[in-house]
């Protein structure tokens, strides 16, 4: 039985992340130096996978941190279904614990399993999880497709990760992420096994 490989990475570090600001996906902001650094060390680390597909939200961060893959003229699928989270009010400003009380009090209302309760002016994991369903669907209706890379976000991320190993989405905050780590999943058919967590190994050249 074929196995089908899935490799989903976030983006790559743009000046919003470095400054600690909110994106969302109602801010469709590039790659810093950093993230482009970032996106050309996977690239030069997973090259020679031979990925059938790549799939990316429609926001340009996500797109530029896989850049080196559609180069190489892999097919490639954007779906909104893949943004991010819409943050509301909350894009475009700086979060702190100390600054927004509001924020870190949704983060813990979610955790505490109410993952219906919308962030002001913007969506709740809920919502964000129906809209993923119909990529999920498509994404397992393809099963020539063995190995494909998705580039997206990292709320949505954790929120993607929850709904293919079954998680609630009370559980998202248990998948860890960074700018431009790495989690694969290997298909059986029947269910996903987590192969890399968070996995950096690729951005250990930057750090040395």
């Amino acid at each position: 039985m074929s196995i089908k490989k899935i490799y989903i990475i976030r983006h790559g570090q743009t000046d919003y992340n470095q400054q600690g600001i909110v994106q969302g996906s109602g801010v469709d902001s590039s790659l810093n130096a950093l993230g482009q650094q970032q996106a050309a060390a996977f690239f030069r680390m997973y090259q020679d996978v031979p990925f059938n597909k790549v799939y990316t939200s429609s926001l340009k961060r996500a797109m530029e941190s896989v850049q080196g893959f559609l180069d190489l003229g892999i097919p490639h699928e954007q779906h909104t279904g893949l943004n991010e989270i819409n943050w509301g009010t909350r894009e475009g400003t700086r979060i702190t614990p100390e600054e927004d009380a509001y924020y870190h009090g949704i983060l813990q209302t979610w955790c505490n399993g109410q993952t219906d309760v919308c962030i002001e002016g913007g969506e709740s994991p809920d919502l964000v999880a129906e809209r993923q369903r119909p990529f999920i669907d498509l994404l397992l209706s393809r099963p020539e497709e063995e190995t494909v890379l998705i580039c997206m976000h990292g709320r949505a991320m954790r929120i993607l990760l929850c709904q293919l190993l079954h998680y609630p989405l009370r559980c998202m905050d248990q998948f860890e992420h960074q700018n431009l780590c790495l989690y694969q999943l290997d298909f059986t058919g029947t269910m996903f096994v987590v192969k890399k967590y968070c996995d950096l190994a690729h951005l250990q050249e930057l750090t040395v």
